[in-house]
């Protein structure tokens, strides 16, 4: 005797009312789902192969070569990385690389982790100080640069006109080397728009449930954020930490090129920007690839410290199968 319900849709189309509704997918349905699953994939690893895959081969194979774009490219092997190592110009902008990283990485994460905090509760406006909060991060990477050039201008910038009407010392800023790279390191704190709202879901994503028993045993603001809220944001905030070193290394090119070109005196000098001359002012490309693959394992080694740092701290948990 046949099962009402779902069976009934096959009995129209079956003579025979001995079915599995309970079996599995046929292997027909499980190869068509498949076949479509790579084909909505197949512009993504497409892309990705053309444009990130094909680029990182060809760059870890000119390191190892000499190439000026004019004739064939020939195995000079090691040489290029000792070039690069003799060069005083590489450790300046390795050096101001660091600088940049060091204060623009932590000060945009707890930028957002505490505007997120402070514009996570319902109130009045909230709405628009979130969207004042993301549009710098959708302006235009040149457009952002001549705003700030404008805004940082010795002589008449808002931000020194305010220091001289409150009688502080007038710094040259872009055009000083000791504040130089402060510009931009202020520039990039700004532009936190998306580990904002990455942190404003992660703080959604907390049970509320949490914060009324918390309520309820007398927790004060610094117990609810030290023992809830931070350890369950941890793995959201060690995702936009990773992701801040990563976008640091080549964020930094466009105001770079645009406000200073290195200047003034190699203050400003990072390595995007040494990779750029190098490659396409003087054709030296077997350098640049060197300094482009170090740049690379430079960026792989911090995430590295990074994770066993947090690890340590008991932020991340291993996996046991």
């Amino acid at each position: 005797m046949c099962d009402a319900g779902p069976s009934a849709y096959w009995l129209t189309r079956r003579p025979s009312c001995k079915v599995n509704v309970a079996s599995p997918p046929s292997s027909r349905f499980n190869l068509s789902y498949r076949v479509e699953l790579s084909l909505l994939l197949s512009p993504y690893v497409l892309g990705a192969l053309l444009l990130i895959g094909a680029p990182a081969v060809l760059t870890t194979v000119l390191a190892f070569m000499f190439y000026d774009a004019l004739s064939r490219p020939v195995w000079v092997g090691w040489a290029n990385f000792y070039e690069i190592f003799a060069d005083p110009q590489f450790a300046i902008a390795r050096l101001n690389t660091l600088y940049y990283i060091g204060l623009a990485v932590p000060a945009r994460v707890l930028g957002a982790l505490g505007l997120a905090l402070l514009l996570n509760a319902p109130r009045r406006g909230a709405g628009f100080y979130r969207a004042g909060i993301y549009l710098p991060t959708v302006i235009p990477d040149t457009a952002y640069a001549l705003v700030f050039m404008w805004i940082f201008n010795p002589l008449y910038g808002p931000v020194n006109l305010t220091l001289k009407a409150l009688g502080l010392p007038t710094p040259g800023w872009l055009a000083d080397t000791e504040t130089a790279k402060l510009v931009f390191v202020i520039m990039g704190t700004f532009q936190i728009g998306e580990g904002f709202v990455v942190l404003l879901t992660g703080l959604r994503n907390i049970p509320r449930d949490y914060y009324d028993s918390a309520a309820v045993d007398g927790g004060n603001a610094w117990q609810v954020f030290r023992y809830i809220t931070l350890p369950l944001l941890s793995p959201w905030l060690i995702l936009l930490t990773f992701r801040d070193v990563i976008l640091s290394f080549q964020n930094i090119f466009t105001p770079v090129f645009m406000m200073t070109g290195g200047g003034p005196y190699y203050s400003t000098l990072f390595l995007p920007l040494l990779i750029y001359e190098e490659a396409f002012d003087r054709f030296h490309f077997g350098p640049a690839s060197a300094m482009m693959l170090i740049m690379f394992i430079a960026a792989a080694s911090l995430i590295g410290i990074l994770l066993v740092l947090f690890e340590e701290a008991g932020y991340v948990e291993e996996s046991h199968e």
